[in-house]
């Protein structure tokens, strides 16, 4: 999970010409739509989900490319892609946001409250442990044995953490443990199954929220983010180009709930049958997407 970005490199011009200088430019209408995703496991599902619904209702086509997400901003702006649906705003993608969004047009929310954060299982004692403050506890160093269950040492939500740590004065009593988010689950899921007392840095939306109970620590000082939404971006000119798609994007709307359960049915299984599943469960929802169309 790489949510919080560096600053745009300039490099990223190069590849966005490495990434798409071979498909043309997306900028005349056809009938096949380019949207660019990465695999986040909220991005990919909602994005396949969106090329599933639209193509089975209308009658394009939508080929998704897979690029980092500043590539994204720049084919998006420049054209070269018709749109992204994991715009993270307004904190996360804010260095992004502030070059690009005078050459793009957001067409809202896809989902909202998302966070990131630091993450306890619920079986663990609200009284005991509640907020990022209650971790300087003599008792709760000790429940935790003074570790923090990080993921990849270069994400974002990383360096949130760290800033936490320093924030909180908690360096002297816990260790911050950098590995993959899959270790990171793979430690919580051991701690769930003996009730042991964990902390993990996590994120919504996530697979692990709809598999177990969890809960956020409260951050009274602020320094992992707030709660934010995940919106559609798309070049300008597109809504006029491809109306009908673009009324759809202002109009889907995914609760967090439903998302988060059903990328743990992706997870069990795999996206197409989790996709298949939601859509199966969710015609009313998806004719509001498609209501003004």
């Amino acid at each position: 999970m790489k949510h919080r970005m560096t600053h745009w490199a300039g490099t990223a011009a190069m590849a966005v010409g490495l990434a798409f200088g071979s498909l043309g430019t997306a900028q005349a209408a056809d009938d096949t739509i380019e949207f660019g995703w990465t695999a986040w496991s909220d991005a990919e599902f909602v994005t396949k989900l969106a090329k599933q619904v639209i193509e089975e209702r209308t009658d394009y086509t939508i080929e998704l490319k897979m690029a980092a997400i500043g590539v994204q901003y720049q084919g998006v702006a420049n054209g070269d892609l018709d749109g992204m649906l994991m715009a993270w705003l307004p904190k996360t993608h804010a260095d992004y946001w502030e070059r690009f969004k005078d050459d793009v047009d957001n067409l809202g929310p896809l989902y909202e409250g998302a966070q990131l954060g630091w993450v306890v299982p619920d079986y663990v004692p609200e009284d005991k442990l509640s907020s990022i403050e209650d971790l300087k506890d003599e008792e709760v160093i000790d429940k935790l044995g003074g570790k923090i269950q990080g993921i990849d040492p270069g994400a974002g939500l990383m360096q949130a953490s760290e800033d936490t740590m320093e924030g909180y004065a908690l360096e002297d009593d816990y260790n911050l443990v950098s590995a993959s988010g899959a270790a990171m689950t793979a430690a919580l899921e051991r701690a769930v199954e003996n009730e042991e007392w964990i902390v993990v840095t996590g994120w919504t939306p996530h697979w692990m929220f709809g598999r177990w109970d969890l809960r956020f620590l409260d951050d009274p000082e602020g320094t992992l983010g707030g709660k934010e939404h995940i919106d559609a971006i798309v070049r300008k000119g597109f809504a006029d180009d491809y109306p009908e798609v673009a009324s759809f994007l202002e109009n889907m709307d995914i609760p967090l709930e439903d998302l988060q359960a059903a990328m743990y049915d992706a997870q069990e299984t795999s996206y197409e049958e989790a996709i298949d599943k939601f859509v199966e469960d969710n015609q009313d929802m998806i004719d509001e997407w498609f209501a003004d169309s």
